[in-house]
């Protein structure tokens, strides 16, 4: 009997214990009287279910720059305040010119000594090393003064949107805080963590549906502009950004968002909510499995929840080690006619010597995984 055949027809039951007690005391005594438990019956379906994944993130923005001198001095006067929009090179700080006016005439005197003694050593009236240690010199004031000018005059580096001011006109910067915090709303970004199992699927320019609480339901298309190419082993995931256009600058940085991701459809078979058990003291889910007149109790992790439904992405066929370590499953995510099935998912996530050596050896010896896969099953149908 083909498995996907045989899966479909499997009845999960939702018990619904309906108990009354009855009776009257007499001399100390009460009478209890038993009733059956009830039942009901449900067959459970497959059928293409979305594999959607939702993360949560914050908002950024694209550059952030902070604006400020490179050493502490007096600010002569402030060109822009929080909120105004600035252009790349717009000039936002002019410092105090003293330090600069000096280096202007300690430049303007390593000139003329320059001058003077470059026309004595054409003459030969001058040594090349004392050319050559004047020439230093002027080349060390001019690398000075224009180091000077470019922290005397600050300039945005970016176009975009000033967030933050944390001085006034002539006040003495101190070294802390930047003067300015100029950041790029256009786009915008964000970052969420993906599991290790979606690394394959994930692709620059994929679609991404992001949700922010302060719009409500309204949807903003973003796509995903860069995937990180190793995982943390800590978390099994890895961090993907992801950008959103924002022409209109309404998304801004610091907003919560949910982001959606779509990784295509897959045949799952569903099963009703109320047929999901979960182990009281632990995140293990159970259904009750109806077979030949006996009922089981089946291991099983959810998907996606869809209305009174569950989507059921891998059922545990049985553990192979007492202590726990390995487990065999069976994914039906990647089936079509489950007589072909995949197994080993927890082998992967486990990667323990004899858990991985297990695997390794038996598809050394079948070529084929799937014929590995069905003759496997095939011994261990009595499992199910």
């Amino acid at each position: 009997m083909k498995t996907r055949e045989m899966l479909k027809v499997i009845p999960l039951i939702t018990l619904a214990l309906l108990m009354s007690c009855s009776g009257e005391k007499k001399d100390a005594a009460t009478d209890t009287h038993d009733e059956k438990v009830k039942v009901k019956i449900e067959q459970v379906s497959s059928q293409d279910v979305d594999q959607i994944a939702d993360f949560t993130a914050t908002v950024e923005a694209n550059i952030k720059n902070n604006i400020a001198p490179q050493s502490p001095v007096r600010i002569a006067k402030l060109f822009a305040e929080v909120g105004d929009h600035v252009k790349e090179g717009q000039v936002l700080v002019k410092m105090d010119e003293t330090n600069l006016q000096q280096a202007k005439i300690q430049l303007d005197n390593q000139e003329i000594e320059f001058n003077r003694i470059d026309e004595l050593y054409k003459v030969g009236g001058a040594s090349k090393s004392a050319w050559d240690a004047q020439k230093t010199q002027l080349d060390v004031s001019r690398a000075s003064y224009k180091n000077l000018q470019e922290n005397t005059q600050l300039l945005s580096p970016i176009s975009g949107i000033i967030t933050a001011r944390n001085y006034d006109s002539g006040d003495m910067y101190s070294g802390g805080e930047p003067i300015y915090t100029v950041e790029q709303i256009r786009p915008v970004k964000l970052f969420v963590n993906v599991s290790e199992s979606y690394f394959t699927d994930v692709k620059k320019g994929n679609e991404v549906d992001i949700k922010l609480d302060v719009y409500g339901d309204e949807v903003f298309k973003g796509k995903v502009s860069l995937v990180y190419p190793t995982i943390d082993a800590s978390t099994r995931t890895f961090p993907v950004e992801i950008k959103i256009v924002n022409t209109d600058e309404r998304v801004r940085p610091g907003m919560f968002a949910r982001a959606t991701m779509n990784f295509g459809t897959l045949n799952h078979v569903v099963a009703p909510d109320q047929a999901i058990v979960k182990q009281s003291g632990s995140g293990d889910r159970y259904i009750y499995v109806y077979k030949n007149g006996k009922v089981s109790y089946q291991k099983v992790e959810l998907g996606r929840r869809m209305g009174n439904k569950y989507e059921i992405t891998v059922v545990l066929l049985f553990e192979i080690l007492a202590d726990q370590k390995l487990l065999l499953w069976l994914k039906v995510e990647r089936v079509a006619d489950l007589s072909v099935v995949f197994l080993g998912y927890q082998l992967f996530r486990f990667r323990e010597r004899y858990s991985w050596d297990f695997f390794c050896l038996w598809k050394h010896n079948f070529q084929d995984l799937q014929l590995f896969c069905v003759i496997l099953f095939k011994k261990l149908h009595h499992v199910l």
